[in-house]
């Protein structure tokens, strides 16, 4: 068969994914066309089956590096890319081929440079705490128009000469869309990606000290993003919209408390930097 002209390249960055990794190759890949993708997943410091899993999807280019590091698996992968645009997708998170269609078709309007799908947290086996938590955050201004948390960027080819000068850091899905202001990026609604969230409480925790780690070398970094400050009125303004909130909030501002503190300690005595969640990669 020859060869069609690619509508865009995936970089998959994978850090011992062998579970996650079936769930997002099947339903991106089920009604591709042959040679439709790029997709390439770059395995970074692995030390399960990770590149074997991936090898067995038809036309996946599977990388290896020693570096455990997504940062440094993204940048791997975007050399290797050989077509625009280009759509960074974590291993965890699970979008499908009419959904990455969506995705090229927006940015092929030129109307923005970067766009995400809106997200769909699958709260399948989340305990009721976290649960909780999640329900004021996805109401957050800055989590639904932000291309953060959603586990999926997609850029242009101007979009990418953009986003590869940054540094690394380790909320890059933060950096990447405050790499963009609100008329240059977009959410595109015939996109879904379905994330997993922390499933225990123990579990989101870590999640969100990532999170605090991951603004705070921002804005040391003088950048400030949007997503490293929720308002007293955004909180307000959603349990004013949908009063039954108010009885989810206790727990989203004792997380937010929390967190902060076990981020704080962490900081002091020089504790774990890569604070990984495994609840959410279970088969």
């Amino acid at each position: 068969m020859v060869p069609r002209e690619r509508s865009c390249s995936v970089v998959i960055p994978a850090h011992d994914e062998e579970v996650s990794l079936p769930r997002l190759l099947r339903p991106l890949l089920a009604e591709a066309h042959y040679d439709e993708f790029a997709v390439i997943v770059v395995c970074n410091g692995c030390s399960d089956d990770t590149a074997a899993v991936a090898a067995t999807f038809p036309g996946v280019e599977v990388v290896s590096i020693p570096e455990a590091s997504k940062a440094a698996a993204l940048e791997v992968g975007a050399a290797r890319a050989d077509a625009f645009p280009i759509v960074f997708v974590d291993a965890d998170v699970a979008i499908d081929t009419a959904g990455l269609r969506a995705l090229v078709e927006t940015l092929g309007r030129g109307e923005v440079l970067a766009t995400s799908p809106r997200l769909h947290l699958d709260r399948t086996g989340v305990s009721a705490p976290a649960r909780w938590y999640y329900d004021i955050w996805e109401r957050l201004p800055q989590v639904r128009s932000g291309l953060f948390g959603r586990g999926v960027i997609a850029v242009s080819e101007a979009g990418f000469a953009r986003i590869s000068r940054l540094p690394r850091y380790l909320s890059d899905d933060a950096a990447f869309s405050d790499a963009f202001t609100p008329a240059e990026r977009s959410i595109t609604g015939g996109a879904e990606s379905r994330v997993r969230p922390a499933r225990t409480w123990r579990a989101l925790r870590r999640r969100r000290i990532r999170a605090i780690q991951g603004m705070r070398e921002l804005r040391r970094d003088g950048r400030s993003p949007a997503s490293s400050a929720t308002h007293p009125r955004d909180l307000l303004a959603i349990v004013a919209h949908e009063p039954s909130m108010a009885l989810r909030m206790p727990a989203f501002l004792l997380m937010t408390v929390e967190a902060r503190a076990a981020e704080r300690r962490v900081r002091r005595t020089g504790g774990e930097k890569w604070l990984r969640d495994d609840t959410s990669r279970t088969a």
